[in-house]
């Protein structure tokens, strides 16, 4: 049955349940892993207990014993809490992972293949700059001078960000067409017809950052 911890302000009923099953030692590690990633979210967020506590729908005082890892929280409890901190409920439980770093060295990026089968497209060298796995995709190219897919527009979902590194290059985005030098970024709906050319007479390096993946 649902209880009131200790010292609990009125108006928490149901808020925290009794857990069964489980060892007290698990119990309360599992109390302080959750504690502790509800404190350090909440902060990285700016947010105040009583501002959290409002928006989760929970009572300040239980938020503040959770957070000492106290209490026997509620299923619902811990999902309105994950909800009020835009976090799955899987990571509420196991808590926040240790923060991950990729590095790639010049030039060691994994190789990504050329878009279509035209030999020509197969001239741009397109490199990987984050995990395969990741939700961010930056992708260097080296796209070599004389190089054009005019006639070959290509379509799909979602928006890219290009910037120049170095050299020049030309963007077609549906009827306009746009010419960059170093230094200059353009950002488009890749659901517009859009392709690429280098006019000049070195090779042209650009950055890319693309959402959804598009590998």
């Amino acid at each position: 049955m649902p209880r009131k911890p200790a010292g609990e302000p009125d108006g928490s009923a149901g808020e925290f349940a009794e857990s069964r099953g489980a060892p007290a030692g698990d119990r309360d590690g599992e109390l302080a892993t959750i504690g502790t990633t509800v404190r350090s979210t909440r902060r990285v967020l700016g947010m105040t207990v009583e501002a959290l506590a409002s928006r989760a729908g929970v009572s300040t005082g239980a938020l503040s014993q959770l957070e000492r890892g106290q209490g026997n929280p509620s299923l619902q409890t811990l999902q309105r809490l994950a909800a009020a901190l835009g976090i799955p409920l899987v990571q509420l439980l196991r808590g926040a992972a240790e923060p991950e770093h990729h590095v790639v060295r010049a030039g060691h990026g994994p190789r990504l293949p050329a878009p279509s089968d035209d030999t020509r497209d197969s001239q741009v060298l397109r490199e990987l700059l984050t995990p395969s796995s990741g939700r961010l995709q930056v992708i260097r190219s080296e796209v070599p001078p004389g190089f054009s897919n005019e006639g070959r527009s290509y379509r799909h979902l979602g928006q890219e960000c290009v910037v120049v590194l170095s050299g020049r290059l030309k963007v077609s985005i549906g009827e306009e067409v746009v010419d960059l030098s170093q230094g200059d970024t353009i950002t488009y709906d890749c659901t517009a017809a859009h392709w690429w050319a280098n006019p000049g007479t070195e090779t042209t390096v650009v950055l890319g950052a693309v959402t959804p993946l598009a590998f």
